[in-house]
């Protein structure tokens, strides 16, 4: 079994590392990055520092690789932020230098395509940190969502207990960063219903592992960062969400029926499934057909579930992952799931 341990937090005033293991997004939308490097430094006290492919759209994967390496072997580094996913970081993977980074253990933060850096460093020993993008979360319309600046203060600076709370409004529309006049004003939102919890009559405890499930599933393909014994997984919390990829309901069972059949989901003693995208660019939904995409979400989670883990506590629409607002969750970290009492709480 893998040992696993929190890195050294930063402190206010410490540098950061400001990193694209996924895409080269900054230098095509500077606009959200350079407004999440701004609220790094006024609202976290955060001294942002770039690599050279941090803007630089069709980077290699070993310059990819390099930044990592140079990120996490500088001293003067306090931790390391993705500045936004992509979809081919699964082939920076082989050219990491795994004693390296675990020689220098440092938080870092991602989401989406930087489940594979998250599944990579969890198998190096160091809790990391899903969530908080510098161009989506930092870099928000307007200004940071309050619940999500709240939970990413909490996962840099604190350690210790920190209770979720469900979202009282949410948003997954997103609105043209090429066109100035969607940094006017903030993303409108629109009422949320809560979690729903299945199987709540117990209370669990585990470290957490998953992540973007398109991700999770190419990885898988790959076999690339799964463990070889299922048992790594056994008590574990397995975190799951969806992209603006919009995969369909039948993706949805599929990747989980493979888990299944792999031996792995009935490993999890609970799972976060988070609150599903519903729109993008290429299907922009209206509310009947995002409503009947997400139920059709939850409906196949729930079959897959029946089938390989009936009695596994399950919680929809945590607010993880690709909607607004965001809520951090330590990967490789602890998570408690609280059925009785309808609470989650983690670790940072």
């Amino acid at each position: 079994m893998t040992m696993i341990s929190y890195p050294p937090k930063p402190s206010p005033g410490d540098r950061v590392a400001v990193i694209s293991p996924g895409s080269g997004l900054p230098g095509l939308f500077p606009r959200p990055f350079e407004l999440g490097l701004e609220r790094l430094r006024k609202d976290f006290e955060l001294e942002p520092v770039e690599y050279p492919a941090t803007r630089k759209m069709g980077s290699t994967p070993q310059e990819r690789a390099d930044d990592i390496h140079a990120a996490f072997a500088d001293p003067d580094i306090k931790a390391v932020m993705a500045s936004i996913g992509g979809d081919d970081q699964i082939t920076v993977l082989p050219l990491l230098d795994r004693e390296l980074i675990r020689a220098n253990p440092k938080p870092f933060f991602g989401m989406s395509d930087n489940t594979n850096l998250l599944m990579f460093l969890r198998n190096t020993g160091i809790v990391a940190y899903h969530g908080a993008t510098v161009m989506c979360e930092l870099g928000r319309p307007g200004a940071m969502n309050p619940q999500t600046a709240e939970s990413l203060r909490a996962a840099l600076f604190t350690s210790g207990e920190y209770e979720l709370r469900p979202a009282e409004r949410w948003n997954d529309i997103s609105r043209d960063w090429a066109d100035p006049a969607t940094f006017d004003e903030e993303p409108a939102m629109r009422p949320a219903e809560g979690w729903t919890w299945v199987n709540a009559d117990r209370v669990v405890e585990g470290r957490s592992w998953g992540g973007c499930l398109e991700i999770v599933g190419w990885l898988l393909m790959a076999d690339r960062e799964i463990a070889r014994d299922p048992a790594e997984y056994d008590g574990g919390v397995l975190l799951l969400e969806t992209s603006e990829e919009l995969p369909s309901a039948n993706e949805v069972f599929w990747t989980l029926r493979n888990m299944g059949e792999r031996g792995l989901l009935q490993r999890f003693s609970a799972l976060l499934m988070g609150r599903a995208r519903t729109w993008s660019f290429e299907r922009p939904n209206g509310p009947e057909e995002a409503a009947r995409y997400a139920a059709e979400q939850r409906e196949a989670v729930l079959r897959a579930m029946r089938a390989y883990a009936p009695d596994t506590t399950i919680v929809f629409d945590v607010d993880l992952g690709h909607t607004d607002p965001q809520l951090v969750i330590p990967y490789g970290g602890i998570v408690r799931v609280d059925g009785p009492a309808r609470r989650i709480t983690v670790t940072y």
